[in-house]
Parts: structure tokens; sequence; C-alpha cells
């Protein structure tokens, strides 16, 4: 798992999208207003996925009893997606993820709203999230279920899957053909390096395209 973490940390999202639009998966892709805070960073990884509903007048402590058994439950080594079905509220701050960071986790996404957005750059958890408010969770919101499929758009996530995401945006790639999708995908890339140079050495764009088949 570590390893092709590692192999896909290599790559980034369009020549992702470009290998699954090839097997005809096109609804791979997180909606657009899903953005990260640090634009600069890339997170690649499998998936943890959470599902979580508001809960007008809950109990503050409950709250943050369950928001804290969500962070003591995400595991070292994945990225922690999360279907908030909320539009109101940060689903993410700066405590929490300074103790995703501290615990492992490679990053965190969701739906929902993020705030402290300026510490958590300082931390380096990258974090992508639809938009930003003060607004908390406590004794208003709290996750339901832990390991389940979730859908985040019109995209199903399941537990296991592998996500990309970069300044363009988060790719979804399931994990039964995750491994077949980066190899291609590295190949894809190693294709491109050559159109690059034979286009540079002066080859007409066309016929590179001709050539290798990539552009």
């Amino acid at each position: 798992m570590a390893m092709l973490t590692d192999r896909l940390q290599k790559c980034y999202t369009g020549v992702i999208f470009d290998v699954l639009r090839g097997k005809g998966m096109t609804d791979c892709v997180l909606p657009p207003q899903i953005r990260p805070l640090d634009a600069a960073q890339l997170l690649a990884g499998p998936v943890f996925t959470v599902r979580g509903s508001p809960k007008p007048g809950m109990d503050g402590h409950e709250s943050l009893i369950a928001w804290t058994d969500f962070l003591s439950r995400a595991p070292a080594g994945h990225v922690a997606v999360l279907e908030g079905n909320d539009r109101d509220r940060a689903l993410m701050g700066e405590l929490s993820a300074e103790t995703l960071h501290h615990r492992g986790v490679l990053g965190y996404v969701t739906d929902g709203g993020c705030r402290d957005c300026s510490f958590i750059r300082d931390i380096g958890l990258p974090v992508f999230s639809s938009f930003y408010t003060p607004r908390d969770i406590v004794g208003a919101w709290s996750p339901d279920v832990y390991g389940e499929p979730i859908r985040i758009g019109t995209v199903d996530v399941a537990d296991g899957d592998y996500l990309i995401g970069d300044r363009d945006g988060v790719v979804i790639i399931p994990g039964k053909i995750a491994e077949q999708v980066i190899g291609e995908a590295e190949a894809m890339i190693a294709t491109e390096n050559q159109v690059r140079k034979a286009i540079l050495e002066g080859v007409d764009p066309k016929e590179a395209y001709l050539r290798y088949g990539k552009f």
C-alpha cells in the first residue's frame, strides 16, 4: 500500500483522469468547488471513508466526543474523505488537522467547510474543502459511520479506493484497479515526456502527436 501511494504521489490528477477516461470511467472527479487550502500541495493515498450529518440541538459534549472518536479512528497512511451533508459548518479546524497530521494521516477531503485555514496551511496537512467558515460543529453535527461507501457529488467513494488531489481537483481511483491505473499513468507520463522532447527539438506538434499517440 505504501509503495503504491509513493508511486501515485509522482503522478498528477490530469494523467490519472486520462487513464480512467480511457477505461470509460469519467465520473471519477469530485465537485470542482472542493479545493485545496494550499494549491502547491499534492495529496495521494488510500481512502478512509466517513459520513456524518447535521444534528440540531445535539449536546455539545456529545458532538465533541463523536468528533474525537473520528480523529482516533482515522488510520495512518490514509486520506480521510468525509461526506458531511452540511453546507453551514466547518468540518475541519486547526487542532483536528494537527491531530491527524501527528497521527500520520496523509490528508483530509470533505464536501463541507473548513476553518482556521491559515493555521492548517502552516501545519502542512493537505486539506481540500468546499468553503470556509468560522462556524464549527459543536452541538450541531457529528460523524455517523466509518468505512462504508459514501457519495460526494456524483462520485461514489469506497473505503480502500485511492485518491489523488492537486490544484486541478480531486480524482477517485477504484481500489480494485488502482495498481493498474497507476502503472498506465506512469507509462503515459513517460510518453508525454517524449512528445515534449520532440517538440522542443523542433518536431511539428501534429507530427509529434501522430508519432507517439499522446498529447
